[in-house]
């Protein structure tokens, strides 16, 4: 059964994004190299989300919540937070995951309130928020 999925304002996120147990998951594709993206994020392009699912389960295995934005949160954000989330409860295998999220106006909401961002070039990125 697949679990529910939430959303997450971006203050919630900056209040929570310290804890260890959450991964922040960047869906976009290639925007992320030009436009940054949420310092600490991993990235996960939409384009090769689904091929990827099992490398994205082992690089975010010990955490219980996992956050996906894309730029505004209305498609690519979405869809791939399900798709994982079915994923996870198609290989029954929960991992200790608890939350999946969606991050309310995606990076675009995020990075026009001011809040903190990484223009790296890291696929994981290592900068703290």
């Amino acid at each position: 059964m697949a679990r529910s999925i939430r959303y997450i304002t971006g203050s919630q996120l900056l209040n929570v994004r310290r804890h260890p147990n959450i991964a922040i998951v960047d869906v976009r594709d290639d925007e992320r190299s030009y436009d940054g993206h949420i310092a600490g994020s991993l990235h996960f392009p939409s384009d090769t989300f689904l091929d990827n699912l099992p490398t994205l389960l082992e690089a975010t295995k010990g955490k219980d919540t996992l956050v996906f934005h894309c730029a505004l949160s209305q498609v690519r954000g979405p869809k791939c937070a399900r798709r994982f989330s079915d994923y996870v409860s198609e290989i029954n295998d929960e991992m200790g995951i608890k939350n999946v999220m969606i991050l309310e106006r995606g990076y675009n909401g995020w990075e026009a309130s001011g809040r903190p961002v990484c223009r790296c070039t890291n696929n994981a990125c290592k900068v703290e928020l």
